[in-house]
């Protein structure tokens, strides 16, 4: 569409209000768009160096190429939005300045806090979360200067990923792509069925193995296995002490069991990254400056139906209310709050 001319710039008729987005990932992105279409004027608010939040700076360029988003930016700008990059919000810029100075604000932060895994020698040099590969190999791509004593570089070394979903295996693309010696991922919980789960029959999400291009390319992956201490000689990592576990079956309505077996190796490793997931957003900085509610899980706390935070002209959208999601998840959450903000702007 793009290619032929059909995609051209809407500039629709204003209607004298505004709304600020916090966060231009793809929930951010989506409300943006939306938001404009319907006639406000949009600013949207970036933490890092160009937009895109996690599709940016978190998909690896061999599975997203950023030419794509820039496309887009290009035509969300000539449209009428406005991107304000390296702009924090609760920090470089008050948040409650922008609560006040927007009729409304949506908050699509995204959920960045990864899970650690806080077992002896986790500070050891060499240990790493996933983002930190994944984010400064996108940075250096963009052709921005990294401080060459932070640069990660597997080349030649024996690269563990701890993890074994999505973000697991953009690592393990990203380690064959330097050149590492050796990938190998791990993954505490069972190997899945290849094909076929009679467990999680249609329509539940099939628990099935994923293989993806990057283990394609060369990788060694295992399952059952939990990491029990980090080891390394002066401070320096070299390899990782793992325990087998065994699962046993669940009882109706509970969770399998994990149990130890007793069974410990150590795998040599130069690098480690921890790919386990994220646990909520941030809570410093806007959260805590704008004194959100969050559930439980430490997310943001909104009427699910509106996606707003009770009482105020803030809503919520995407990974930050729903936890680590899909992409395509946090897009319908963000038309959906767009949609929620202006009935409530048309309602005042």
């Amino acid at each position: 569409a793009f290619r032929e001319g059909y995609v051209q710039p809407v500039r629709p008729v204003r209607n004298g209000k505004r709304v600020a987005v916090i966060g231009s990932g793809p929930a951010g992105l989506a409300a943006a768009n939306q938001l404009n279409r319907r006639g406000y004027e949009v600013t949207v608010f970036e933490k890092y160096e160009l937009p895109g939040g996690l599709l940016r700076f978190g998909i690896p360029n061999f599975k997203l190429g950023k030419n794509i988003i820039d496309r887009r930016i290009r035509l969300m700008e000539q449209e009428g939005i406005v991107f304000k990059v390296n702009t924090m919000v609760g920090s470089e810029v008050s948040a409650k300045e922008i609560a006040s100075t927007f009729d409304a604000v949506c908050v699509a932060i995204g959920s960045e806090v990864p899970r650690d895994l806080p077992i002896e020698g986790r500070n050891l040099k060499g240990v790493h979360f996933a983002l930190e590969l994944l984010s400064q190999q996108n940075r250096i791509l963009e052709g921005i200067a990294i401080p060459p004593k932070s640069i990660i570089n597997c080349k030649g070394k024996k690269v563990l990923v701890i993890g074994g979903g999505d973000t697991g295996s953009d690592c393990v693309g990203t380690a064959n792509r330097h050149g590492a010696a050796s990938v190998t991922q791990i993954e505490i919980m069972p190997q899945p069925p290849v094909r076929h789960n009679p467990a999680t029959p249609w329509p539940l999400y099939p628990q099935v193995l994923k293989t993806s291009s990057s283990h394609e390319e060369g990788c060694i992956r295992r399952w059952n296995l939990a990491s029990v201490r980090f080891t390394g000689d002066k401070n320096t990592l070299k390899g990782v002490e793992v325990e087998e576990v065994e699962w046993l079956p669940a009882e109706e309505g509970c969770r399998p069991e994990m149990r130890k077996t007793g069974r410990t190796e150590v795998i040599e490793a130069d690098l480690v990254f921890l790919a386990m997931g994220f646990v909520h957003p941030e809570q410093e900085g806007l959260v805590k400056e704008l004194s959100l509610a969050v559930d439980a899980r430490g997310n943001i706390a909104v009427d699910p139906a509106t996606n707003r935070v009770a009482g105020t002209n803030i809503f919520a959208s995407g990974d930050a209310v729903s936890g680590a999601s899909l992409v395509v998840r946090a897009m319908a959450s963000g038309r959906k709050t767009a949609a929620a903000i202006d009935k409530y702007l048309r309602d005042i």
